[in-house]
């Protein structure tokens, strides 16, 4: 297992708010913490190769820009798990996916770019998978913030 150090700690932090929205934000964020870019941008590449940090990425509200999200599950046989969980990983549209304790034991998010997608992308998961994909579109929405204190 890696070791955090101070200074990782602090980026890993500085990352989850409020990184800047400029043309080159590490610029940025690596002179406040006192690194050159590349530094810092070697930093975050080591934390993805190493699993610390899982995605890196930005999040962004699908349905406001006119796209759609889409709760799915489906119950993988337990010796296709990995086979299902490759085929539904392999499409972009997936963001995340999840193995649960329960007869439906697959569950991911779909992000479409039209609220139609969704049914085409759940609709071809069923043709390559063979199973029923049970779909939970969103009815509410609540922001629940999230952050991790490394």
């Amino acid at each position: 297992m890696t070791t955090l150090d101070a200074l990782d700690r602090v980026l890993i932090n500085r990352l989850q708010d409020d990184l800047p929205i400029t043309n080159r934000p590490f610029a940025q964020l690596a002179e406040e913490l006192g690194l050159s870019e590349e530094a810092l941008i070697e930093r975050i590449r080591h934390l993805r190769e190493t699993g610390i940090l899982t995605r890196f990425g930005p999040f962004f509200d699908a349905a406001a820009i006119g796209g759609s999200f889409c709760l799915c599950a489906l119950a993988a046989p337990p010796d296709r798990f990995d086979e299902v969980a490759n085929i539904v990983n392999a499409r972009p549209e997936v963001a995340h996916n999840y193995e649960r304790s329960h007869h439906l034991n697959m569950w991911f998010v779909l992000a479409t770019e039209t609220p139609d997608e969704i049914d085409r992308v759940s609709d071809a998961i069923e043709l390559e998978t063979g199973l029923t994909v049970y779909r939970f579109p969103k009815t509410q929405e609540f922001f629940v913030g999230f952050r991790v204190t490394a």
